[in-house]
């Protein structure tokens, strides 16, 4: 019973602790940013000093020049829709690092790192755009929060079924351990991350027309990640991501809706 109590005191907690700007929905914020943020920063700068970061160069210089107009980007956006100061705890910084993996992310507090083996795939600096618009999405968005809250609660939920069926065989305590562990994955947390994504994918759509790049080219990044994922993706269900062809698909009908977004803060013509 102490275990479900816990559970029962996470939820509570968990249920209108922060509110994402973009949606206006209060999010679950078990670990408030006040706290996430200094630790996301201690966690970025220990990366960096553990890698390879590539500085001076045609690349690295475009990452920084693409991560300051989303930036700037963002602060308007929040800035007209009335979220003034939502960035005064945000340090951006904008690295490049010497990794053959196509992968790029942003910690809380906008501290962001792109791998040298996406590169090829963004071909250029508008497939930059694509990919720093979504990662910085998932940031301002507080999905980040929102994951380790869910995980919190997760576990919560693990110690309360194994207080549950403490009186029970190990074997038959397993079973449910393991039925459990599948079916919150499967049924609750994979699509909670599915979700972000799509959501990241239209905030980051709609970050990069603003910033003056072209929206089009996002559903064309994702056909060239698709073509370089092809027999190594999930199925769907069973996948943090949404597929590529749900995701190219989306990207598609959603781009005009990007340029008129834009057109707000008078961007009318596109990189």
């Amino acid at each position: 019973m102490k275990n479900i109590s816990y559970i029962i005191m996470f939820c509570l907690l968990g249920s209108s602790c922060a509110t994402n700007p973009f949606t206006g929905k209060k999010t679950m914020a078990l670990m408030p940013n006040s706290q996430l943020i200094p630790m996301a920063f201690t966690q970025y700068d220990q990366f960096l000093n553990e890698n390879k970061v590539i500085m001076g160069t045609t690349d690295s210089d475009m990452i920084t020049r693409v991560g300051e107009r989303i930036a700037v980007a963002a602060e308007r956006w929040l800035d007209a829709n009335n979220y003034h100061g939502y960035l005064k705890d945000y340090k951006w910084e904008y690295n490049l690092i010497d990794n053959e993996s196509v992968n790029a992310w942003c910690m809380p507090g906008g501290k962001i790192v792109f791998y040298t083996g996406i590169l090829p795939i963004t071909d250029g600096e508008v497939g930059v755009a694509a990919v720093m618009g979504h990662e910085v999405a998932h940031a301002l968005a507080n999905h980040g929060q929102q994951r380790m809250s869910a995980g919190i609660i997760q576990q919560a939920g693990a110690s309360g079924v194994a207080a549950l069926t403490g009186d029970k065989s190990s074997t038959e305590q397993d079973i449910w351990m393991k039925a459990y562990g599948a079916g919150t994955s499967i049924g609750g947390m994979l699509p909670f991350s599915r979700s972000h994504e799509t959501e990241a994918d239209k905030i980051g759509l709609y970050l990069m027309a603003i910033a003056g790049y072209n929206p089009d080219e996002a559903s064309q990044l994702w056909e060239r990640m698709k073509a370089d994922s092809v027999d190594k993706a999930p199925k769907e269900f069973l996948s943090t991501h949404p597929s590529n062809d749900s995701r190219i698909s989306n990207l598609k009908d959603l781009a005009s809706d990007a340029k008129l977004e834009a057109r707000k803060f008078g961007v009318t013509s596109f990189k």
